[in-house]
Order: structure tokens, then C-alpha cells, then sequence
């Protein structure tokens, strides 16, 4: 429907509320009529403010009148109702009300207070009002005494006529007993009365509030939520009391959730849902379009989204409250709810989960974790959610960032090593927009990338130390088998859901989609550098993990940290690198007492998540032989890093010097690089010592520099310092 039509709808509902609410007026004129027709005083000054002796007389002569239904009531509300049939038909897109009988269209004086029957194939009204009964299967009865509410804030009149038919100045919301009297209903009616109760459709569905429960019953005071005047005068803003609870990617109202790129194919669950379905889960992986195909299904499905943000509603003060709301927002909107993520509050508080499951109304609730039947006493249609692919993820980008973008910018491949969900997809094009902006406007694919790492979560930076790669592959020198193997790592990372994804090279077996690579070498050959490499080439973040987060004393501990490192690991895109791996993943081995066996359920473990883990982890060790031989079967990839030979070592003394700092003549690397069989990283060592050397004297680096630094090294390296290797330059040993 167009926002023209839109707009014409609203209008349509707010003078359909007000011509009803001119037959309240009608009803309220003759009851005070009829109050002023027995008043001996009707001029005090002081009315409602005392008792005297011959109001109380009168009161008990006369007894307590009702507003008797007059003859022209039913002909008025006829012609309002028939006015709204022939406004509806004149408005485009309008689906039919359906026959609802009297419980839409209300009724002067009827005391017929039986629900009505509302059938799964009765077509919704149009008129906001119309709509509410039929959702809230609300009596004729129900309409008129929450139009009766209604109308103080409609008209501001009303409070003082109905001050003074409370015959006190300072109640101007109707009673229930003026209420019922209005209706033409006796107070003593209890059918009637029972439409008043906290379980009946008005107060259980949160359209009514009966206030003063201190009070007796007729004297208290009903009132109608601002968000219920706020939704039949045209009103499509959610109640502020929820809307810290409502999800990032709620939108606006009147977004078109049919439009889900990635989501899959919603139609399946549609059907469900219309038929009938009131709960799903639907359980999705890193970067799963659960929440999309959620929203698409419900909007195909005939209704409007609600999303809620479950982490939010569980640090709510009052989430039964919170939840209440909700469920009537859904209600007089027409949605369904979809609520994730469903997994912070699985141990700590899933009551939550209950609150929601258990509304009644379409709910889909989205999550990682498995699906626990004690979280709601009706069981929920599971359904797996689908991934994101790198051509939705580019579509969704493109959707989020309309501007024509670069021809050199390949989407597809810059987003393929990112798990995002559609929501992260649409704030990662928005970050990289202004990450462009602030560089001059024209986007470049490190702003993509830099925009897609924004997505991160920072749970994991508490467990390991985050590097922004800041190398590339020319900065690498490495024999040319261990880079092809690096290569063919990325490409890996890139293309997994082509391989696993797409053609299913992983069947069964809870496998994950992520990749494990093993680097084994002496300390300084490249390791780190090489794990950095190829973070960067992906465009992701390098988490380096911290041992000393990992390793307990205490049995268990060293597991449970692993685990909150591979959960949080889930989170987020980025290279996971276990340094010195071999002092957590060694062998297993012959159990002689309870240390061998606890320490071999360790080692169980981590086989078992390095398996089931979707990112790319990379391990790396100086003792390639202390590792598991279970672990080599289970790894993609591994890369042994060899000590460099002269000629790379030449490219490395070069490269480590860099072309900033100053050298002095004479400088003789061909020298350095023959004599000296040093890794890359104590080349760099001794290269920045060097540095500081030449910083202290003032001048540039001179071979002096060199050779006391290379001293230095060898005595870290707790190496000799032979004559032989330092040839002519041995009388600059100091």
C-alpha cells in the first residue's frame, strides 16, 4: 500500500473513532440531563466538594439510575458505521473487513455481553477500531465502555461532565459504575462486570486500565493507555515504555520485510505461519540471516514485524511488563514477534525465554544454541537458518550503499571472509561510507574492509590481544612452498562457502566451516608474521590468544577458558592464532595416575571444538613433534617455516634496516647475510638494536653497529661469539 493510501486509512480511523465518540457524547448529554431533571440545587457553587442531609435522602429514595437506551442510538451508530463501509470501498488496497456481526460495529445499550467468535479465516477489518475488536474478540459491550474511556482524551470536556456525573470534582475519568450506566447496563448485571476483570479481553489485552483497585468496584476509575488512544487516532510510534527493548534492525514502520536478500526461501515458513504455527526457533550460525528470514516470513505471512532485542529485554528492571506491552503492540499492529539473540539468556535467565515464547501470537526466536523444550510448555516448528553468501552480502551492500560504486571494487570477494549477518551487512556499508568520507568520498576496498571489522564484538579482546594486520605478502620472505601453502590458507578462508557451503565438500559429522593451519618452526622464521599476512590479505583482525587467560591449575578450568575463547571466537571475524601451541594442544598419553587423565580429557576437548569451530585458526610451535597426531588429521594445512638461507637472508637484512634509517658507507650486508645464520626475527632484533646504537652516537648505522648488535644477539641466543664468523670485522667485538 502506498503512503498516500496509508495516510487515508488513518484518516478514516480517527473520524470513525470520533463519530462514535459523538454517540458517547449523545449518551452523556441525557444522563446529565436526566441528573439535573432531580437536582433540588443544581446552581451550587460546590457540587461534588460535600454531603448534606437531602442528597443523601434522595439518593436513598431514588436509588441509583441508569442511562436508559434511546430510539435514535441504533440509527446513529448505523449511519457512522455505514458511513466507514462506503470510505473503505472508496480506498485502494483494502482487503475486506470480513463479517465480525455486531462486536465491530458495537451497540446502543446491548447487554448481549458473549465473546464473539473469531474464526483463522475471518478477514480482518479495516477501521483501526473495527480492527481492535476483532483482534481482542471484544463484545459490543466491550467497544462502547472503551470508547466511554476513550473519549477524556479525546475531548476535554468530558472530564467535567464526567466529573459531575461522579458528582465529585475531582474524578474526571468515568467509573465502572458510570460506565455500565452509560452502557444502559445494570451494576449488578455480573456478566457485565466480568467484562471489567483483569482476565477478560479489555484488561488482559491491555487496552483498559480499571485504576484505584482500593476502591469499591463501581467507584474506580478506568482509564485507556496512551499508546492504545495513540494507535486508534492513526498513531504508528511504539510504546516509549519497549523501546529500549526493540531490536537495531526494527526499522521504521512500513518497511517492506518481503524484500530479505540472503534470507533464503521464506515461503515454507510463511505457509507455517499462517496455518497456524505459533512458535519457531530458528537456529542459525555466524553470519545466519535468521532474523531476516524471520521478518520475511511473518510479512508474507500477512502480518508486521515486531523485533526484539532478547539481551535488552533480559537487563529490563521489569521484563514481564515489558513483555506485556509488547504483546499488545503486536496485537494492535498485527505483527509477529522475533526475538534474538536467544543465547545470553539460556543459563542466566531463561524465564525470559518463557515470557516471549509463550505469548500468544506468531513468535520466532533466533539463536545458536540448542533448543531446551523447558523453555515453553508449546512446541516450536525448528528450523535451521540459512547463511548469508558473499553475492547476498553484496546485494544487501549495495541496498545500504546506493552510490555507484568503484569498477575495480570486487564486493563479492572483499565480503567473502566476513560471516555477517543482514543487519551487520547494512551497518558495515554505513561505516564504511563515513570511513570514506573522512579519507575524501571515494570508496576503496579498505574502507569495505574496515567497515566489515567494525561488526566485531568486543568479548573477545578481554581473552586475547587483538593486532591490526599492518603486512602484506611482499613483506614475507620465505621459500616458495611455504608461501604457496600460505596462498592456498586464504583461499580457503575466502572461498569455504563455495566448497562447503555451496558444494557440500564437508557432509556430517557436526563439522564446522572454519579452516586450521599448523606453523611449525624455529622461533624468528615467520610464524606470527605469516599468521598477520594473511589476516590482512583477508581484510579480518589477528587475535593473538594469551596462555596465561588459558592455563589453570585447576581441573576443568583450562576448558572452560577454551570454551569461552572459541564462543566469544564465534562472534567475530578474525584469524584465531594459538602461539606455542604445544603447551595446549600436546600429545595424550598413557594414563598412570589422575594428572594423565584429566590432562588427556584436555586434549579430547580441544580435538573435539577444533572441529566444530567456523573461523580460521591458526597454531603455531618451535616442537612440531609434541603435538597430537590426532590433531595433524584434523588440521587443513601445515606449513613448516625453515631457517633462512643467504640469499633470504640478504632480502631480510635489507628489508629489516628498512629505507628510513641512515647507513653509513661500507656498509656490508652481503657479509652479514653469509656469516651470520640468524632467523628473520633475530635479524630484526638486531637490526632495531643497531638503530638505538646509531640514535646514541648521532651519526648513521656504520658496521660497528652491526657487529655489536649481532654480539648481543648471539649472547641472548646464549650463542658463542666465534673469530670465525665475524672474519675481518672480529676486532669490533667488544
Amino acid at each position: 500500500m502506498t503512503d498516500e493510501h496509508t495516510d487515508q486509512h488513518r484518516q478514516l480511523s480517527l473520524r470513525h473513532v470520533l463519530a462514535r465518540a459523538a454517540l458517547i457524547e449523545e449518551r452523556v448529554r441525557r444522563a446529565i440531563d436526566a441528573r439535573q431533571a432531580t437536582d433540588p440545587n443544581p446552581d451550587d457553587a460546590f457540587r461534588g466538594l460535600y454531603l448534606d442531609d437531602h442528597t443523601v435522602r434522595r439518593l436513598l429514595d431514588e436509588g441509583r439510575t441508569t442511562t436508559d437506551p434511546d430510539p435514535t442510538d441504533a440509527d446513529r451508530l448505523a449511519a457512522a458505521e455505514a458511513w466507514a463501509d462506503q470510505a473503505e470501498a472508496r480506498i485502494p488496497g483494502d482487503t475486506g473487513r470480513g463479517d465480525l456481526g455486531r462486536a465491530g460495529r458495537g451497540a446502543s445499550a446491548d447487554t448481549d455481553t458473549d465473546t464473539p467468535k473469531v474464526t483463522a479465516t475471518a478477514v480482518p477489518p479495516h477501521t483501526r477500531l473495527r480492527a481492535l475488536a476483532h483482534t481482542f474478540a471484544l463484545t459490543p459491550l466491550d467497544v462502547e465502555v472503551l470508547l466511554i474511556a476513550l473519549v477524556p482524551d479525546l475531548d476535554d470536556r468530558f472530564e467535567q461532565f464526567y466529573a459531575y456525573l461522579n458528582d465529585d470534582v475531582t474524578r474526571q475519568r468515568p467509573s465502572a459504575g458510570l460506565a455500565l450506566s452509560l452502557c444502559g447496563v445494570s451494576p449488578a448485571d455480573a456478566r457485565a462486570r466480568e467484562r471489567l476483570d483483569p482476565a477478560a479481553p479489555l484488561c488482559a489485552g491491555g487496552l483498559l486500565l480499571v485504576e484505584e483497585p482500593d476502591r469499591p468496584f463501581l467507584a474506580r476509575a478506568l482509564r485507556v493507555p496512551d499508546r492504545v488512544t495513540a494507535h486508534l487516532l492513526g498513531g504508528d510510534t511504539p510504546d516509549p515504555r519497549v523501546a529500549d527493548v526493540l531490536a537495531s534492525w526494527h526499522g521504521a514502520p512500513g518497511t517492506d520485510w518481503r524484500q530479505a536478500p540472503g534470507a533464503g526461501d521464506p515461503a515454507p515458513l510463511a505457509r507455517a505461519i499462517a496455518g497456524g504455527v505459533g512458535l519457531t526457533y530458528l537456529r542459525e550460525e555466524q553470519g545466519g540471516a535468521g532474523t531476516a528470514l524471520a521478518a520475511a516470513a511473518l510479512a508474507r505471512a500477512g502480518r508486521s514485524v515486531i523485533g526484539v532485542d532478547l539481551e535488552r529485554l533480559a537487563a529490563d528492571p521489569h521484563p514481564t511488563d515489558a513483555v506485556r506491552i509488547l504483546v499488545r503492540e503486536a496485537r494492535l499492529t498485527g505483527a509477529g514477534l522475533v526475538g534474538a539473540p536467544i543465547d545470553p539468556l539460556t543459563r542466566e535467565k531463561p524465564e525470559v525465554i518463557r515470557l516471549v515464547a509463550e505469548a500468544e501470537l506468531p513468535v520466532v526466536l533466533v539463536g545458536r544454541a540448542p533448543w531446551d523444550a523447558t523453555w515453553s510448555t508449546r512446541p516450536p516448528l525448528l528450523l535451521p537458518a540459512p547463511r548469508v553468501g558473499p553475492a547476498e552480502r553484496a546485494e544487501l551492500w549495495q541496498r545500504a550503499h546506493p552510490a555507484p560504486l568503484p569498477h575495480d571494487l570486487d564486493l563479492p570477494r572483499l565480503l567473502s571472509p566476513f560471516l555477517l549477518t543482514p543487519a551487520q551487512v547494512r551497518q558495515a556499508a554505513h561505516s564504511a561510507t563515513q570511513i570514506a568520507l573522512l579519507d575524501g568520498g571515494a570508496l576503496r576496498a579498505e574502507h569495505v574492509r574496515a567497515g566489515a571489522r567494525a561488526q566485531n564484538a568486543a568479548g573477545l579482546d578481554r581473552l586475547a590481544r587483538r593486532i591490526e594486520p599492518a603486512v602484506t605478502w611482499t613483506d614475507l620472505v620465505l621459500p616458495a612452498d611455504p608461501l604457496a601453502q600460505l596462498r592456498e590458507l586464504a583461499a580457503r578462508a575466502r572461498h569455504r562457502d563455495r566448497v562447503l557451503g555451496d558444494w557440500a565438500m564437508r557432509p556430517g559429522g557436526g563439522r564446522g566451516r572454519g579452516g586450521a593451519a599448523l606453523f611449525a618452526g624455529d622461533s624468528g622464521t615467520g610464524k606470527t608474521m605469516s599468521a598477520e599476512v594473511i589476516a590482512a590479505d583477508l581484510g579480518l583482525d589477528l587475535y593473538t590468544v594469551d596462555l596465561a587467560t588459558v592455563i589453570d591449575k585447576y581441573v576443568g578450568e583450562t576448558e572452560k577458558n577454551l570454551e569461552k575463547i572459541f564462543s566469544e571466537a564465534a562472534g567475530i571475524n578474525g584469524v584465531l592464532l594459538f602461539d606455542e601451541a604445544d603447551a595446549i594442544f600436546g600429545k595424550r598419553s598413557e594414563v598412570k595416575d589422575a594428572h594423565d587423565r584429566y590432562a588427556n580429557v584436555e586434549s579430547a576437548y580441544l580435538l573435539q571444538r577444533m572441529e566444530s569451530f567456523d573461523g580460521l585458526a591458526i597454531l603455531s610451535t618451535n616442537l612440531r613433534a609434541n603435538l597430537d597426531d590426532a590433531f595433524t588429521r584434523r588440521l587443513d594445512l601445515v606449513v613448516d617455516f625453515p631457517m633462512p638461507d643467504a640469499e633470504q637472508r640478504r632480502v631480510l637484512w635489507e628489508r629489516c634496516l628498512g629505507p628510513l634509517l641512515p647507513r653509513a658507507e661500507g656498509l656490508d650486508l652481503d657479509f652479514c647475510a653469509e656469516s651470520f645464520e640468524l632467523a628473520g626475527g633475530n635479524i630484526r632484533s638486531v637490526a632495531v638494536t643497531a638503530a638505538y646504537l646509531a640514535a646514541e652516537s648521532g651519526g648513521p648505522v656504520r658496521m660497528e653497529d652491526l657487529i655489536h648488535a649481532v654480539q648481543r644477539e648471539y649472547q641472548k641466543l646464549g650463542r658463542l661469539t666465534l673469530a670465525s664468523e665475524f672474519g675481518e670485522y672480529v676486532g669490533l667485538l667488544v
